[in-house]
């Protein structure tokens, strides 16, 4: 068995007892297989009643809890957490599993391995749903930019998750042609890509109506950042969010 990474994952049987490490797939595996989810990372929000043990952040997971909780199984992101952590969990014996995840193909095919391959379990509804609804791209029909955070001010680029997922749903993101994954612009920069509107995610950055939309010229519209940027069952929902952006 091998992740999205081509490493060895070594699992006797499906995983029964499973610490996740990124609130995505935290909301994938208990909307799914409740019972299998011993832990996850203080940022995992969702669902809101979740009940597992927490150890610690997506950066600086507590590996010592996590060994305490005997997974067979720790899943993980290569963007999200980071290779000494992976390393030293593999080191310790516990078995993980790295997902890769820079298009909404490989977030759906990369969830649909995790649950057949590793947990044994038939795709869930949601997965079959989200398979369904971004089948087809959508004709292009508005420009948008995404910052992320402000000071600096970063924005969404090229290859990533979310850039894909926008372009799928009819949204050309207009700031994909600069350097880097996450790159580092000024508002001023923003409004002259000429974009029709700026989404203001609440996520990793908390925009809100009295924090960002006063930095452009360009209009701007709060958005749901669990909806752009976490894969798995908030892709059913993103479709319908995307879907209504207007300019």
């Amino acid at each position: 068995m091998r992740d999205d990474l081509g490493a060895d994952v070594p699992l006797a049987g499906p995983a029964r007892r499973i610490v996740s490490l990124v609130p995505s797939l935290t909301e994938a595996i208990a909307a799914s297989a409740p019972d299998r989810l011993v832990g996850a990372t203080d940022w995992c929000t969702h669902p809101a009643d979740l009940d597992v043990a927490r150890v610690r952040g997506t950066k600086n997971p507590d590996l010592a809890a996590i060994r305490t909780l005997s997974p067979d199984l720790v899943v993980a992101n290569q963007e999200e957490n980071r290779e000494l952590d992976v390393r030293r969990l593999r080191e310790a014996g516990v078995a993980v599993w790295v997902t890769r995840i820079e298009t909404v193909e490989e977030a759906l095919a990369s969830m649909a391995r995790l649950f057949t391959e590793a947990l044994d379990l038939a795709d869930p509804a949601w997965l079959a749903r989200a398979w369904s609804l971004w089948a087809t791209p959508a004709p292009r029909r508005l420009s948008v930019a995404v910052p992320i955070w402000r000071d600096p001010w970063m924005v969404v680029g090229t290859s990533t998750y979310t850039d894909d997922l926008l372009t799928r749903a009819g949204l050309v993101n207009v700031l994909a042609h600069l350097d880097g994954r996450y790159p580092t612009v000024t508002p001023a920069a923003v409004d002259r890509a000429g974009a029709d509107v700026v989404l203001l995610p609440d996520e990793p950055y908390v925009f809100t109506a009295d924090d960002g939309p006063e930095a452009f010229a360009t209009p701007t519209r709060l958005v749901s950042g669990r909806l752009l940027t976490w894969y798995g069952p908030a892709m059913v929902e993103a479709c319908a969010m995307l879907a209504a952006i207007d300019g």
